[in-house]
């Protein structure tokens, strides 16, 4: 994950976190569903972000086909798991012992990738199935 990203994700859970402890206790306005109102127009009555969910199913789908095509690609495939144990072993090889151990755990991480990329591909399959029954997700 890049520097950009990480920074973002932390800024957004601390603002979540702040927002929280400021309804919590009082202090800021909320949402509707917060204070007991009624939902916001244009969103399901659950809160569970359903709607918006089913619209992004498409491209998610999309996206990890995408990203386990190129996990499962050839050796020369840029982000394939056969190209990093090809450079693993010429690293080994070569004798550079500090980039074999980098290389290995790279190869670790996205080996470990994999078998999560494809349970989310299964369960975005039930996701686009209940958004296919619930007229995408809007509660009706």
């Amino acid at each position: 994950m890049s520097t950009f990203r990480k920074t973002a994700v932390a800024v957004a859970v601390m603002g979540s976190l702040l927002v929280g402890v400021g309804v919590g206790v009082g202090v800021g306005a909320g949402t509707a569903q917060a204070d007991g109102g009624t939902p916001a127009p244009g969103r399901n009555s659950a809160g569970d972000g359903a709607q918006a969910l089913c619209k992004r199913v498409p491209k998610i789908e999309k996206r990890i086909e995408r990203s386990l095509r190129r996990i499962d690609g050839a050796a020369d495939a840029r982000g394939s798991i056969a190209r990093l144990e090809k450079r693993v072993a010429a690293a080994e090889a070569a004798g550079h012992t500090e980039v074999h151990t980098f290389l290995k755990n790279r190869l670790a991480a996205r080996k470990a990738l994999k078998p999560t990329l494809e349970q989310r591909q299964k369960d975005l399959a039930e996701v686009k199935k209940y958004c296919e029954a619930d007229r995408d997700g809007d509660g009706n």
